[in-house]
């Protein structure tokens, strides 16, 4: 056991300190947010800002899930997000692999069209008439094909690759494995840190996005989450009305915070499970050969 002296121990009492002091202070809005949407509109006028309610409700709850179509638009999310996250890694190792092997014919141009996609695009335009030419409008795998590859992403996977001993793979080659093998059960287990990631940063990014829905979709039961909260936080004065007239409970502002703690807790849950892999990941490049 290590023995601190006294100096060391008041440091490190006062660095403790101060990370205790931002973690509240990062914690407190969200904590408000949750607070205000469980709290009587007559308790958040006469407190002003509420943390620990003194009387609950959870009519903004269920004022959020029947009169503006949580359930479908959760549905299309989780659609988005489950089955568009899958796709987009497998495809992103599928074109990182070759990528990163220096032998590979043509490697140089393959990189320099990725890299060039990253500093110039299309435009909102000529992407809408590609898609629509494609017949995707009005369907959720417009959500999910025009993002397929993060070139981003893909660099990333590939300077990961590249970084893997060869002699791991040239040993699996003398045994007779195939490319495809040796990425299956040798690269792939290595590289779980950066997977996840990856896996992460296109899990946010769809659970996150609605521009791309707005564009694309007329639909209302193909909106995807975050366009419901966006209508929600824009509209929610004219579609409560009704609800705050009858109820006298709902406030507009106890909506809008509903919303938003309703889109926001999966993401939420999920981040505790991949932490330990952002750990690993800080040893990218670590491994001997």
């Amino acid at each position: 056991m290590i023995n601190l002296t006294i100096g060391e121990k008041v440091w490190q009492a006062v660095v403790y300190s101060i990370l205790i002091l931002l973690s509240l202070l990062c914690l407190l809005p969200f904590l408000y947010v949750v607070a205000v949407s469980v709290t009587p509109e007559s308790e958040v006028l006469r407190r002003g800002i509420v943390i620990i309610p003194e009387s609950f409700t959870f009519a903004a709850y269920k004022e959020v899930f029947i009169s503006h179509g949580i359930g479908q638009a959760y549905k299309i999310t989780l659609f988005r997000t489950i089955i568009g996250t899958a796709l987009n890694v497998f495809f992103t190792v599928i074109a990182a692999y070759p990528l990163s092997k220096k032998y590979l014919p043509g490697r140089s141009s393959f990189l320099l069209f990725i890299v060039f996609t990253m500093m110039f695009g299309g435009g909102l335009i000529p992407t809408y008439l590609l898609i629509r030419s494609l017949g995707m409008l009005n369907s959720p795998w417009v959500l999910i094909i025009p993002h397929l590859i993060s070139a981003f992403n893909l660099v990333i996977i590939k300077g990961f690759f590249e970084q893997l001993p060869a002699e791991i793979e040239e040993s699996a080659r003398v045994d007779g494995a195939s490319e495809l093998q040796s990425l299956w059960k040798i690269i792939l287990p290595l590289s779980m840190p950066v997977l996840a990631t990856i896996s992460l940063f296109y899990a946010v990014g769809h659970w996150n996005s609605y521009f791309d829905a707005i564009v694309y979709i007329n639909d209302s039961n193909l909106m995807p989450l975050q366009v419901i909260l966006r209508n929600i936080l824009l509209n929610v004065a004219t579609q409560s009305a009704d609800s705050i007239a009858n109820t006298g409970t709902v406030s507009q502002f106890a909506v809008q915070m509903a919303a938003v703690v309703v889109t926001t807790i999966p993401i939420l849950i999920v981040y505790p499970f991949m932490q330990k892999h952002f750990t690993k990941g800080v040893l990218m490049g670590s491994i001997k050969g």
